[in-house]
């Protein structure tokens, strides 16, 4: 740190990333991305706009807006487009909270809210889940704080119901409720439906999961007419160019090919209950997931050792060392083939355990 670092961000603890090897080659299942390619539409999209890139992008972002509104079934006024869900999250954050108005968010959760708020300077609140990892609804319907749920959860993969979700809004009416829909597509339910009738939420996606654009950073929220456009006021007086040309293209690509995105959240479902179903046989336990991803650990196998010895044999998983994490390794659904080489990997770990013993 400099000397000439601002004083309010110095006690600052920046988010940790996945891990990006570079090097080694590692089957890659610590990031939650898709082994999937985008949608070869997505791939034409971006490619045609390449020749174009001495232009500024499109600062409404019309055409993926409107796309975008279709597929939700909502209106163009009530889309906002992020550069991924994490700039929309960070816009919430700055348009809904203050010194009077605390954030609140679950104590094992998506690690960039508590990141968000100390950027922004704003006291917040972490809410303890149960002690089977479930959230605690009567908890969240207590207080009157602004409210950050990721639904399904990470890294638990665990979802509430849209009743739980319609207490906790009609609980919270003068606070907005930002429901974070990450892994909606994976056996999740959307609120989108609900903007209409709470106008105190708002919902966060990502096309970096199910839409197999993480490294296009592409997001959006959805909410009613006024609540986006506060945080249009907030992205046109910081980046109103937040989506490049190649990103824009490539997302109003994918969308015209929901059935491409439809399949490929088929086979990672399939391919997550067989995983899940292996590693029960093996003495795991694994937390039901509702996501691109599992939540797993096994009695008299230490989290961190089983997440180095993955890594040592080529395998990369996501090992979390705090105290009620720290026995899990949450692992990313990839191919079939990615997946047998997981479940190899795991049982010469075992083997090799128990010929130690």
């Amino acid at each position: 740190m400099s000397r000439f670092f601002s004083k309010k961000y110095e006690s600052l603890v920046p988010y940790t990333p996945g891990e990006q090897p570079k090097g080694r080659t590692f089957i890659k299942l610590n990031t939650n991305e898709s082994p999937f390619p985008p949608s070869p539409k997505a791939q034409e999209g971006a490619k045609r706009e390449v020749e174009l890139l001495q232009l500024y992008p499109d600062p409404t972002c019309s055409a993926l807006v409107n796309k975008m509104a279709q597929v939700l079934g909502v209106k163009s006024e009530n889309v906002l487009m992020g550069n991924g869900s994490d700039e929309v999250l960070n816009f919430a954050f700055m348009a809904f909270c203050d010194k009077e108005h605390p954030a609140a968010f679950a104590d094992i959760t998506y690690g960039f809210y508590s990141v968000f708020a100390e950027l922004n300077g704003i006291a917040y609140l972490e809410i303890p889940l149960n002690e089977d990892f479930t959230l605690p609804v009567e908890e969240f319907c207590k207080i009157s704080h602004t409210l950050f749920i990721a639904n399904p959860n990470a890294p638990t993969g665990l979802a509430i119901s849209l009743s739980d979700i319609e207490r906790i809004l009609s609980s919270n009416p003068d606070r907005v409720v930002v429901i974070d829909e990450a892994y909606v597509d994976f056996g999740g339910q959307s609120a989108v439906s609900l903007i209409d009738k709470y106008e105190n939420l708002l919902v966060t996606g990502t096309f970096s999961k199910s839409r197999s654009m993480a490294g296009a950073r592409l997001g959006y929220g959805v909410a009613n007419a006024a609540l986006i456009g506060d945080l249009h006021t907030l992205r046109n007086s910081t980046n109103p160019y937040n989506i490049n040309r190649m990103t824009m293209a490539a997302g109003i690509g994918v969308l015209e090919d929901e059935e491409y995105t439809k399949e490929n959240c088929k086979k990672i479902i399939a391919t997550r209950a067989r995983t899940a179903k292996e590693l029960e046989k093996l003495g795991f336990e694994v937390i039901p997931s509702l996501t691109n991803f599992l939540f797993a650990k096994k009695e008299g196998l230490s989290g961190m050792a089983f997440y180095k010895s993955l890594r040592e044999k080529g395998v990369l998983v996501r090992h979390f060392e705090t105290p009620r994490l720290k026995d899990y390794n949450r692992i990313t659904v990839g191919s079939d083939e990615e997946m047998d080489a997981f479940l190899q990997a795991t049982r010469e770990i075992l083997k090799e355990k128990e010929e130690r013993a």
